[in-house]
């Protein structure tokens, strides 16, 4: 089975499977590591690690395209990514999308801020009119190639026009041909309760660490009947925290082993990045 057919079942299952977000080719190697069953491109990650600037609309379609076809590589699980606004209007969606799924999306998800963009925890927002973001998922829906591969609508009108006028987006994006909706930044839990029952499609929802949206555990959010449970910055926020804790014994201490638990040992990393593979190589070529 494809990687786009794979992730419409798990999708359609409605079971709450959690997908991590990965910032680069070896996070992404990880979370496939860890078992789980599918990865997310996180437009905020790459943009925090690649720039080291904040999510406000710096990442082109370059960067996630290139990002995309790297990770595509290097693991075989399913990928959903996060092509912000598609970078332009809807002509701009549609090349955006011929461009993703060229580079091995399985699923591309646009919103419907103003450029440039802001994270969805943010302040500050804005969204284009609803009838500019229908044409845009329509244009997306359009340009895909491949029946198989997904699109997510996902809207940040709750925090400008409040939840009810989201969900009249989610409907009339469902209605434009999206696969998968996406009500950003919902700030109360009987919204996150509420919105599987009031949407037709197979829905993510996005757990943001210290973000805006309470935080559900997986388990319940599946049994409400979200197909996704998104935790898009989860591997670069614990990376983050593992760096500083490391490099705050080096600073200090002088030195940092392996016995320290600060670090992955050696070995383990040239596994995760599959050293032992390329050795074979070599001495088959030799």
């Amino acid at each position: 089975m494809s990687t786009r057919k794979q992730l419409r079942a798990l999708v359609e299952a409605r079971r709450g499977v959690i997908v991590p977000g990965a910032f680069n080719a070896l996070s992404a190697k990880v979370i496939e590591d860890l078992g789980f069953e599918a990865i997310y491109i996180t437009g905020a990650g790459v943009t925090n690690m690649w720039f080291g600037m904040p999510d406000q609309g710096f990442m082109g379609l370059a960067e996630i395209a290139d990002h995309t076809a790297r990770i595509r590589d290097a693991v075989s699980l399913p990928l959903l990514v996060d092509a912000d606004t598609g970078f332009g209007n809807a002509l701009n969606v549609y090349h955006t999308v011929r461009t993703l799924e060229r580079a091995g999306a399985d699923c591309i998800q646009l919103e419907d801020q103003v450029a440039p963009k802001r994270c969805g925890h943010f302040n500050g927002k804005d969204v284009i009119s609803t009838e500019e973001a229908v044409a845009k998922v329509r244009a997306a829906a359009d340009a895909r190639r491949d029946a198989d591969l997904l699109i997510m609508a996902r809207t940040d009108a709750a925090a400008v026009h409040g939840f009810d006028a989201a969900v009249d987006r989610a409907l009339r994006f469902a209605e434009a041909g999206a696969d998968i909706l996406f009500v950003e930044a919902v700030t109360r839990a009987e919204e996150v309760r509420a919105l599987p029952r009031l949407l037709p499609r197979p829905q993510l929802m996005n757990m943001v660490i210290g973000g805006k949206t309470p935080i559900f555990n997986a388990t319940e959010l599946g049994d409400l009947g979200y197909g996704v449970v998104l935790y898009a910055n989860a591997a670069l926020q614990g990376a983050l925290t593992g760096m500083q804790k490391a490099l705050t014994v080096l600073r200090d201490e002088k030195a940092v082993t392996e016995s320290s638990g600060l670090v992955t040992p050696f070995a383990e990393r040239q596994r995760l990045v599959g050293k032992p593979e390329w050795d074979a190589l070599d001495e088959r070529y030799a």
